[in-house]
């Protein structure tokens, strides 16, 4: 199969499916696509809800391409790159409308960013967590605001520093990344279904501004996230990185 981001609206709920063969991994394009889409079904009259997921039964996503990480030749295509990532997180943030994520498997860089910046995530007991960017000689400085966030400087620091290892579904959780989990997908499914249900016979003017009270204090992130960007855009021209990520891709 190839990579892919498609849109569906049922009901009132608009679901944003992306697929990558490796591993939900995000090139530019796929990025730009997410953060269009999302920005599209905010703006959408008939979509009273946002449901994020990925395609497949294996990792909900393995964050940047390294295939396109290792093209970066200059910094302004290292900023452009990564500025991806800012504009889906700012996309999601901004956007009136509350986002539900489907987090089905492991989460790894920009993954853990997009788990932390919907506005309530249902995954299953598979979705373990790692933040692997110093491993490569980066940071996850674009998507370490979203997680901070939601799992406050200490979580966020642990998962930063300590690169290589993955942390469970289950202290994913009790950090606050994940506000529920379960044992299997068709459980994770049915407890989605019964949150929509709910949502759905909400008021959506109360919802829209319940959210922009959960995202106070993030009004600057349009120019702090693509500052963010332009540090990981500098840092993945270096040997060490270039050297990692070879590394990594042989693996």
């Amino acid at each position: 199969m190839e990579a892919f981001v498609k849109t569906g609206l049922h009901k009132g709920v608009t679901t944003i499916e992306f697929f990558h063969p490796q591993s939900n991994s995000l090139p530019g394009h796929m990025l730009e696509s997410l953060a269009q889409a999302i920005h599209a079904a905010g703006n959408d009259e008939e979509t009273k809800l946002i449901l994020l997921r990925s395609f497949g039964e294996k990792a909900f996503c393995a964050g940047a391409s390294f295939d396109e990480l290792a093209a970066i030749r200059t910094k302004e295509e290292g900023l452009k790159f990564f500025s991806g990532f800012a504009h889906v997180i700012n996309a999601m943030r901004i956007c009136p409308k509350l986002i539900i994520g489907r987090i089905h498997g492991r989460c790894v860089g920009g993954g853990v960013g997009l788990a932390a910046a919907v506005d309530y995530a249902i995954a299953t007991e598979e979705a373990e967590v790692k933040l692997s960017e110093l491993a490569v000689g980066i940071g996850p400085f674009v998507v370490g605001p979203a997680v901070e966030r939601k799992i406050g400087v200490s979580a966020f620091s642990q998962l930063a520093i300590d690169a290589q290892r993955w942390r469970s579904a289950e202290w994913a959780r009790k950090k606050g990344l994940y506000a529920e989990l379960y044992n299997s997908t068709a459980d994770m499914d049915e407890a989605i279904g019964r949150l929509v249900y709910t949502l759905m016979h909400s008021s959506p003017e109360a919802m829209a501004e319940l959210k922009k009270i959960c995202w106070r204090g993030t009004e600057h992130w349009d120019k702090l996230l693509v500052e963010r960007a332009a540090i990981s855009g500098r840092l993945v021209l270096s040997d060490f990185t270039r050297n990692a990520i070879e590394s990594f891709k042989k693996k």
